[in-house]
């Protein structure tokens, strides 16, 4: 059941599952112009054994301000996750600079409401996600979890690891990796995804086969139509702001310089599951992050590449994602009973 909590200002959905005796809660973390759904396959097959939270980051999915314009549309059928499409208050000009997601409500505002909304409005870096995470885990009491991040969430799960070592237990990264700056490659990436956040009208949800179109995308092997559909409503209905933020704030050659020193800080397990087939974020890029982190050991012992896989690795290849979570918390499991025994 879908849940709503006020975090630094702005309502945060999430999903928390039925307590259960494990000692630690599953955070589960979305990419970019993504939600908390693709985490519900997962889920599902992890809640009799661990509480789980998901939850959809500021700006996408329904953690946003305004209505859902979907209201009774529940393309995956496994959460209650509904597009919102919330008005952009601000300059017509930030308006054609981000791009117009469909018939949105437009206000223009004075130098000086738009001066003070600049000081107030939160940042867009995967620490400023990260803080976001610490307030939400203290409003809902949980106090030991292991952070799941996909892709753009796995940068999150990393900084909110740093920013909470006694309350954070472990990491584990899907498609998700990095730490070296190719400005050309950077370029063409940040372009190309502006272009994603500028051309998304909202009556692409209503193109026939659009969503079978958004099925192919970034996967080794078509994933099924409800994917394809739920990819559609999570691409059109983020907050524009937060989707061009989110973009261009973690692409920056001084933040992808900063993620291997967090690695290289982290004192508790960090994991990265690799998608062998993946095109956004290759192995190699996901070895390269992994090696500063403790427990690469030399020959990338704490990397798992899944064949067959993409950039979707939560839904491409459910059972393989929830095998590799299975043991690595079954192994840190065994190791804390072991140290208690001892002590």
């Amino acid at each position: 059941m879908m849940s709503t909590v006020d975090v630094l200002g702005t309502p945060h959905a999430y999903e928390l599952t039925a307590p259960t005796p494990a000692p630690i809660t599953l955070v589960f973390i979305h990419g970019w112009l993504l939600s908390r759904a693709y985490w519900q396959p997962v889920i599902a097959q992890l809640a009799s054994d661990y509480t789980c939270l998901s939850y959809d980051l500021r700006g996408f999915g329904e953690s946003q301000p305004g209505r859902s314009p979907f209201p009774d549309f529940n393309p995956t059928g496994l959460s209650t996750s509904t597009a919102v499409i919330s008005p952009i208050v601000g300059t017509t000009d930030e308006v054609d600079d981000l791009g117009e997601a469909g018939d949105r409500s437009i206000t223009t505002v004075s130098p000086a409401l738009e001066s003070t909304a600049t000081q107030l409005r939160p940042g867009y870096t995967p620490s400023d996600y990260a803080r976001d995470l610490e307030h939400l885990l203290e409003k809902l009491n949980i106090s030991h979890a292991w952070l799941i991040g996909h892709s753009l969430g796995g940068s999150i799960a990393l900084w909110a690891a740093d920013r909470m070592p006694d309350r954070i237990k472990g990491v584990v990264c899907v498609n998700s990796g990095g730490g070296i700056y190719l400005k050309e490659e950077f370029e063409r990436f940040r372009a190309a995804g502006q272009q994603l956040v500028k051309l998304r009208p909202r009556w692409l949800c209503h193109l026939p086969l659009a969503d079978l179109m958004m099925t192919y995308m970034n996967v080794a092997r078509p994933v099924d139509r409800v994917w394809g559909r739920q990819r559609l409503m999570d691409w059109v209905s983020a907050n524009p702001e937060a989707a061009a933020g989110a973009l261009l704030d973690s692409t920056t050659e001084d933040e992808v310089h900063r993620l291997p020193q967090v690695v290289s800080r982290l004192s508790q397990p960090v994991y990265f599951v690799a998608g062998q087939n993946d095109t956004v974020m290759e192995p190699k890029y996901v070895l390269h992050l992994a090696s500063f982190h403790r427990l690469f050991q030399q020959c990338g012992q704490n990397v798992l590449q899944i064949p067959n896989c993409g950039h979707l690795a939560m839904i491409e290849q459910t059972d393989t994602v929830i095998s590799h979570l299975q043991s690595i918390l079954a192994q840190h499991n065994a190791e804390r009973a072991s140290t208690r025994v001892e002590l």
